[in-house]
């Protein structure tokens, strides 16, 4: 058959027919490719080859031709129906397999709209008479046997069979399942996808692959800490610092060997995580045949700086960073095509984009997820994991060790219970420390003596600011951006001036960023500086002060505050972390919760030892005993095959209650006049987020309304009446929008 009569999957501008059965074919054997890590190579090959099976009609034949301007010479027959090319392959993998061919339904219904529930999947598409038609029609084309019949049957993987004796539960088993057809679904729409790119943009195509592999990396990450030690042992003997780092690393690498599973790395702050962890990550995947390094790190802020270590480490071609916070001045084309898929050897992200990808049922952010298979997966600063959604995340982590090979590294200096116990049987069983006695460590690296606060004795934000002003160089954390204002301005009362650094998230990131190396230059510079901020300032910012006050809150909260005094161990007398009683509550939810908790624990202990491992298990384990560990009932509804409505659920981050708006801050009203110019870009849009404040819904709402904000493009909402409403110094103040500052009437 000539390609003017061939079957076509695609045409590009110039009329130039992609056709089908190649198509097929191609995406059948890169899927097949993706999946063998999985021991799923035969189902993602034929999944690949019936996704398309709908464009095998007349009625889309036709179509596709006449879309691009050319005569369709095809006979055209009967009433098209919906323009539907994907249930076909679904229907037909029902025929030929049977019952299992659900499973592959599920894969190849979803490969454009994403996955769907069972329920809708059935009765919506699989039983409706008028998909049914589209697949008749398209077995009246004379597609190649090859393509509609398997070579051989495919086997189940070994993992999804029922274990001997039925130990496993029924609902655990389809879970694993759900999990499977997720990973499958990832290669099937990555291989779809890449093979569509290289017929359509050969150049995008041609930036894919590349990059060095792990065992150039473990060398090169090896070379240049024997670098480092050569330079620190030039200058003297160690200090105790350095000694625990060695000794932390020594370990790391000697654990490297033991097979592939759950680890921990408990590592008090500056005892040298960044690097130990990865090179326990490198090794370990070079030992084990692995394949990448995926690090997922709660804030952007951490990413930044370890993104900065490893690329002086590994070398600017190793690391690919995938977040939203990034430079995109900084990004290049290749990152930005890897990033898609996470082609590359070492992968840094967000804690929130892994785990959104895992419960995700769009083949956007799913295509990702096959890279998981046979990698190792560094949690840093795990301690965060909100316990509202612990037992599916848990469950997820579990099975991609169990069932796709991957290691994962829990890295903290706070470790959380995440062991199996009665109230966590989604816990992992086994656990191994890469670490050399953490608790050891912990004594041999305190810094910071902790002054607990009096039960029932808040300190009014007043009293706060006395104490600051007496102080020479202080930090104090409080629990809300409110507090950071009035304790700031109590300060300057007492003061006399403004000399007082202030940081919020009512500053944007670029504020912040400038006000941060403002502090660290004043450091550098006298020594004397006195900040007041929220709890970003715990959020992996490299401070150091010999007097840091913090609102009491969580356990793991503290202790991140304590990270920020005496930092570089310089204070021969110590640190001293003073915790006080607020006499505002913490935000509402898991912060407040864990406060109480923390509370419970004074009663019990009142000189409770916030540098001892040991406690953090009691902590975590009470923490996790207050709340639902699965709030949102994701676990029933993985077990129901609910994939939707799984993934409109999974928010990692609840923020329905607010919304971003830019604010008039450094080159902000140049970003948002290139927006107007040129209209919506990824690079214009990251530029703005640097300008972004994010306030409560009914704010912004309010601001539209009376034009004190207005909608850019259609996609950003710009603060316009802005004079005095955002301070040079305090950032976005609410109440000042729609007024007038006093200095906007000087005429100058």
């Amino acid at each position: 058959m000539s390609n003017a009569h061939a079957a076509w999957a695609h045409v590009d501008e110039q009329g130039r027919p992609h056709l089908l059965e190649e198509h097929l074919e191609s995406v059948g054997e890169l899927a097949a490719r993706f999946a063998r890590r999985f021991g799923s190579e035969e189902w993602a090959r034929l999944a690949g080859r019936w996704h398309d099976l709908g464009k095998y009609t007349v009625a889309f034949q036709n179509l596709i031709r006449r879309e691009h301007g050319i005569e369709a010479h095809l006979e055209q027959e009967g009433p098209v129906g919906p323009r539907d090319h994907s249930t076909a392959g679904a229907l037909h993998a029902q025929a030929v397999l049977g019952g299992q061919g659900l499973f592959l339904a599920f894969i190849i219904a979803g490969h454009h709209g994403g996955l769907s529930d069972k329920e809708p999947l059935v009765s919506e598409r699989l039983k409706a008479l008028d998909r049914q038609a589209l697949y008749a029609q398209a077995l009246k084309w004379p597609i190649p046997e090859g393509l509609l019949r398997p070579g051989a049957r495919p086997v189940t993987p070994a993992f999804l069979a029922p274990k001997p004796g039925g130990r496993e539960p029924e609902r655990e088993r389809v879970r694993r399942l759900e999990m499977w057809i997720r990973m499958s679904f990832s290669a099937l729409c990555d291989a779809d996808f890449l093979d569509t790119e290289a017929f359509f943009d050969a150049g995008k195509a041609a930036l894919r692959g590349g990059g060095p592999s792990i065992e150039s990396l473990r060398d090169r990450l090896r070379a240049h800490l024997e670098r480092l030690e050569a330079r620190v042992r030039s200058r003297g003997p160690l200090s105790e610092v350095n000694r625990v780092r060695s000794e932390v690393l020594a370990s790391c690498r000697a654990r490297a060997a033991e097979r592939p599973g759950i680890f921990s790395l408990t590592v008090p702050t500056g005892g040298g995580k960044t690097l130990a962890s990865m090179a326990f990550a490198l090794e370990h995947a070079a030992r084990h045949g692995l394949e990448r390094v995926v690090v997922a790190i709660p804030f952007t802020s951490i990413i930044e700086q370890n993104a900065v270590v490893y690329a002086e480490a590994l070398g600017e071609d190793a690391v690919l960073e995938h977040h939203s916070g990034g430079d995109p001045l900084r990004e290049t084309h290749r990152n930005r095509v890897a990033a898609e898929n996470w082609d590359r050897s070492v992968i840094v992200t967000t804690t929130v984009q892994l785990f959104e990808s895992l419960f995700a049922n769009r083949p956007g952010p799913c295509r990702k997820l096959h890279r998981l298979a046979g990698s190792v997966i560094v949690l840093d600063e795990a301690q965060t994991l909100p316990p509202g959604l612990l037992a599916p995340i848990l469950d997820v982590l579990r099975t991609l060790v169990t069932d796709y090979g991957a290691s994962v590294v829990i890295c903290t200096a706070t470790q959380p219970a995440l062991g199996w116990r009665p109230g966590l049987p989604e816990g992992f069983e086994q656990v191994r420390e890469l670490a050399p006695e953490p608790r050891e460590a912990f004594g041999r690296l305190r810094r910071v003596r902790v002054r607990w606060p009096e039960p029932d004795a808040p300190l009014s934000h007043e009293d706060l600011a006395e104490a600051l002003a007496r102080e020479r160089s202080v930090l104090a954390i409080v629990h809300k951006r409110g507090d950071a204002r009035e304790v700031c301005e109590a300060v300057d009362r007492r003061l006399g001036d403004a000399s007082t650094f202030h940081l919020s998230a009512l500053m944007c990131a670029a504020h912040r960023g400038e006000v941060l190396g403002r502090i660290r230059e004043a450091v550098a510079r006298s020594g004397s500086v006195r900040v007041v901020s929220t709890q970003l300032v715990e959020a992996g910012v490299d401070l150091d002060f010999p007097v840091v006050y913090r609102a009491l809150g969580g356990l793991d909260a503290l202790a991140q505050a304590a990270g920020r005094c005496n930092r570089e161990g310089k204070l021969a007398a110590g640190g001293e972390l003073r915790v006080f009683l607020s006499p505002t509550k913490p935000p509402k939810g898991v912060a407040r919760t864990a406060m109480a908790v923390t509370q419970g624990l004074l009663a019990q202990a009142p000189d409770l030892d916030l540098f001892d491992p040991a406690i953090f298990e009691r902590y975590f384990q009470r923490l996790y005993g207050a709340k639902s560990l699965d709030e949102k009932g994701l676990l029933p509804l993985r077990e129901a095959l609910c994939f939707r409505t799984t993934a409109e659920l999974f928010r990692f981050i609840e923020d329905d209650w607010s919304a971003p708006v830019v604010v008039p801050y450094g080159d902000a009203r140049d970003a948002i006049a290139e927006l107007e110019r040129l209209g919506p870009s990824r690079e214009r849009l990251r530029r703005l987020q640097r300008f972004t404040v994010n306030v409560e819904k009914g704010k912004q709402e309010a601001w539209l309304k009376s034009r004190c904000a207005r909608w850019v493009a259609e996609t950003v909402v710009v603060l316009e009446a802005a004079q005095g409403a955002y301070d040079p110094r305090l950032g976005l103040v609410p109440e000042r929008v729609g007024t007038w500052a006093p200095t906007a009437l000087v005429i100058g």
